[in-house]
């Protein structure tokens, strides 16, 4: 057996050739390596299997255009495959459907036509295909994790979705993905060294207006589409429309097709006719101020009935609290716009009062209109009657851009995780809801007089593991026969179980105020369980549930009611009669031209030429929104034994950090009154100070700036010039649009 001999590397001759190395040697190795590669390109042309293959490349270079075709269309239907996780769907789907297959794939045909602007187009080619490609594992991944499809909106939230991850895959699943990416770029890299390039004559003139008209015909086909019934450009059901009209389409639609379009008839005299001249910017009720209540509105995250799953048994009610409530006070189902994600429409659809119907498909308001500009919503309705406006959520306060967008809503105070001392989470991290009740309390003490307090709960968000997770599960789910599913049921249900303890912990809560009071409770979307209309009582997925609790003796009257409705629903049984919207509903809900006229009303308000505030004056022109409504305070800094320090306070959470000389330091938080230094140095004249800090290291609120020396700590004056306390990231943020 021959013996394998490993050659010893010439280590001490390597470096003495680099130091030896002059720039000849440079310039002759690079000639050397070009010469071997033209070498190298030479044999291969003139080889055997070259010469054979000849004719062949000349053919499809003269068939390249049906190629592409036939390419694309291969690549639609694997994107499809992907995307429906059956091959058989997605062949019945093509043969089914093959107008609108060959529709997508001519849309994926229109962007190889690119590769002839360029010499590099077996590479071109490649990575168009991976392009396609990898979008549709994209979606592919993510309706495994939720029923909403990927769309070019899930673009604006990806900075917020990669704090998630965790959330999302676990230590394999992103070890795998990480492989993958490098593997895939390497070999992407690879050939464009070995993908050989076209030699013959570049048309590039022809080429850009052969571009120029597969782009142009390409919204030809489309309107005609649109036209012939083959497609349609209102998605009511985003992920139906997915499976309908494909994964290119609706995915485009969802990258340029936003906001609202100006609708037909949209003018002046016709806005001063749905407006009645102005009056529904009114803001009056007929209740005196010591009868105007507390208004609560409590969004609880991926929260239904699951007693409305067909098929699904318990060994006792998962929700006794919320029963209760549903037998004694107003309830029904609740029609949101979206499923298994979407949260923040469901949101803006109540604290607005617009309907999603109208705006472009995957359309998320709060990363793109309400992030940058100032919106009218029930906070500016409530706090024109006096009423403090408090929002709360117990996750990160730059999630969904909801800091900005609750600052340009009209809100007193946002109160997010950053400010709550979060002890207790669920197995897949998120922050229980039972920390939202003091915190709650807390807000409705800074005003004296009535609040409007919206708060948004985490504790039901997804993904559910298929894994057992919980020990010793108080509900015991049954009439799944996979194991996996079972597991994933069992385990959303007891947290709905704990969401519904929550739910009497914060009426307790309310109670013992002694305040008048209104509190909805409603569930944002359906959990991502992969459910059909089939498998529930409602047989509808846009189906959540709500209840009005109160303590003022309204009368129960049971019913169904959408998202945009709740809010004017809620004001008119109260004799409330503000909000520009809210108006509109409440005096426009059950006449003729309802929908179309309302899609006037929001397009004016939000894109057009705002002529229903031209008499009254827009009823928000710019926020004034504090983050949390406590400070955090140092009242000592100790240096330890081991060189570390110990600064001492209150109201300190896991987001809280430790700034030297305004520099964010390593800071471990210990309790609500330590946090731990243990990389820091401290010298005399060093200033230090505690910040509440959010992701992208946003910095919400801090506490007083003191100076250091001689081992101990001296408060320094207020900045008369500094921005008002809380509102540290809305001024830079302000700050940098205006540079």
């Amino acid at each position: 057996m021959k013996r394998i001999h490993i050659r010893k590397p010439d280590i001490k001759g390597f470096f003495v050739k680099v130091r030896h190395l002059k720039k000849e040697d440079i310039k002759r190795h690079f000639k050397e390596k070009k010469e071997r590669r033209q070498k190298i390109l030479e044999e291969r042309r003139n080889s055997k299997t070259a010469k054979m293959l000849q004719p062949v490349y000349k053919w499809m270079n003269r068939l390249s255009l049906p190629l592409h075709f036939l390419l694309a269309c291969v690549i639609n239907f694997l994107i499809e495959l992907i995307s429906r996780l059956s091959f058989f769907e997605a062949w019945d789907y093509m043969v089914g459907t093959p107008l609108v297959f060959l529709y997508n794939a001519f849309l994926i045909f229109a962007t190889f036509s690119i590769v002839y602007l360029v010499r590099r187009r077996t590479f071109a080619r490649i990575l168009l295909s991976v392009f396609w490609l990898f979008l549709g594992i994209c979606n592919g991944y993510l309706l495994t994790k939720r029923v909403t499809p990927f769309n070019a909106q899930d673009l604006k939230v990806l900075s917020d979705a990669l704090e998630l991850t965790n959330n999302y895959f676990n230590t394999f699943e992103l070890a795998m993905i990480i492989i993958g990416v490098v593997a895939l770029v390497l070999w992407i890299v690879s050939m464009w060294r070995r993908g050989g390039q076209f030699t013959g004559k570049m048309h590039r003139i022809i080429a850009l207006v052969g571009v120029v008209a597969s782009f142009a015909l390409c919204i030809v086909l489309t309107n005609v589409a649109v036209d012939r019934r083959v497609i349609s450009n209102y998605f009511g059901n985003i992920a139906f429309a997915y499976e309908d009209y494909g994964f290119p389409y609706c995915f485009s639609a969802s990258l340029f097709n936003t906001g609202i379009n100006e609708p037909a008839g949209y003018s002046k005299e016709m806005m001063a006719q749905i407006s009645n001249n102005g009056e529904i910017t009114k803001s009056e009720t007929g209740r005196s101020e010591d009868e105007l209540p507390n208004i609560m509105f409590v969004q609880l995250e991926s929260f239904f009935d699951p007693t409305e799953v067909e098929w699904l048994r318990f060994s006792e009610d998962p929700i006794p609290n919320l029963r209760k409530l549903f037998s004694e006070y107003s309830t029904g189902y609740f029609k949101v716009p979206s499923v298994g994600a979407g949260t923040a429409n469901t949101e803006f659809e109540v604290l607005t009062g617009m309907s999603m119907r109208f705006f472009g498909p995957g359309e998320y308001p709060y990363k793109t209109y309400a992030k940058t500009k100032v919106l009218e919503s029930a906070a500016t309705a409530l706090t024109s009657l006096g009423y403090g406006a408090e929002a709360l959520h117990n996750n990160g306060g730059n999630f969904y851009s909801r800091a900005q967008v609750f600052n340009h809503m009209g809100f007193d105070h946002y109160t997010s995780k950053e400010f709550m001392n979060i002890l207790q989470t669920t197995p897949k991290g998120w922050a229980t809801d039972d920390i939202l009740v003091p915190n709650i309390m807390e807000s409705m003490d800074t005003t004296e007089g009535q609040d409007f307090v919206f708060t948004i709960s985490v504790q039901g968000h997804g993904d559910y593991p298929t894994e057992p997770t919980l020990e010793n599960p108080e509900i015991i789910v049954s009439g799944v026969e996979d194991e996996g599913k079972r597991n994933a049921w069992e385990y959303y249900v007891n947290e709905v179980h704990e969401m519904d303890k929550f739910v009497g912990e914060l009426i307790e809560a309310v109670e013992s105020r002694n305040e008048p009071t209104v509190l909805v409770f409603y569930g944002d979307h359906l959990p991502t369980m992969d459910l059909k209309a089939k498998d529930l009582k409602s047989k509808y997925l846009y189906n959540t549930n709500y209840v009005i609790w109160d303590n003022i003796g309204l009368k129960k009257q049971d019913g169904n009611i959408a998202a945009y409705q709740i809010m004017a629903d809620v004001f008119e049984r109260l004799d409330i009669h503000s909000g520009t919207v809210f108006n509109y509903h409440q005096e426009r809900r059950q006449t003729k031209n309802y929908l179309a006229d309302l899609e006037l009303l929001q397009y004016d308000i939000m894109y057009g030429k705002q002529y229903v505030y031209e008499e009254s004056g827009a009823p928000i022109t710019e926020g004034h929104m504090v983050m949390g409504v406590k400070d955090a305070h140092i009242t000592d800094l100790v240096s330890q034994s081991d060189g570390t320090y110990s600064v001492y306070g209150d109201n300190f959470t896991k987001q809280s950090k430790v700034y030297i000389n305004g520099e964010k330091q390593t800071t471990k938080f210990l309790n609500n009154t330590r946090l731990d230094l243990r990389e820091s140095e401290l010298n005399d004249g060093d200033t230090v100070m505690v910040a509440q800090v959010g992701s992208s290291n946003t910095i919400f609120r801090t506490s007083k700036t003191y100076e250091y020396r001689d081992g101990k700590l001296t408060e320094l004056p207020d900045d008369p010039n500094a921005v008002e306390n809380g509102r540290q990231a809305f001024v830079s943020t302000e700050e940098e649009q205006e540079e």
